[in-house]
């Protein structure tokens, strides 16, 4: 596992706060957009993914590693199919441990 740079757990009501920061999420893809992908937060919010997606068909869910550009985009650097089915619940109460009081353990 590469820790040199460590990426933040988010969904969308967090990545607000994490604009320019490197992050991580899962989406549920809802289509395309102007060669960015729309897709569906743990949480329920849209997210706009652009970035270069993998020559692959992309899966019902993604993650998606990169830089954070605004509070409902990110300028994806990793994308990982999920497959086609992901706990989205257990998701965004992960995100939520790792912003909160037990951030300490996950960078």
């Amino acid at each position: 596992m590469d820790t040199s740079k460590p990426a933040i757990f988010v969904n969308g009501a967090l990545l607000p706060m994490h604009v320019r920061k490197r992050v991580r999420t899962v989406i549920q893809v809802v289509g395309a957009d102007r060669g960015a992908i729309v897709g569906k937060s743990p949480d329920d919010l849209q997210l706009v993914v652009e970035g270069s997606p993998p020559s692959a068909p992309l899966s019902n869910f993604v993650e998606v590693i990169g830089i954070a550009d605004s509070e409902k985009s990110i300028q994806a650097e990793i994308w990982t199919n999920f497959g086609e089915v992901f706990d989205t619940h257990s998701y965004n109460q992960l995100c939520q441990l790792a912003n909160g009081e037990y951030q300490h353990l996950f960078l």
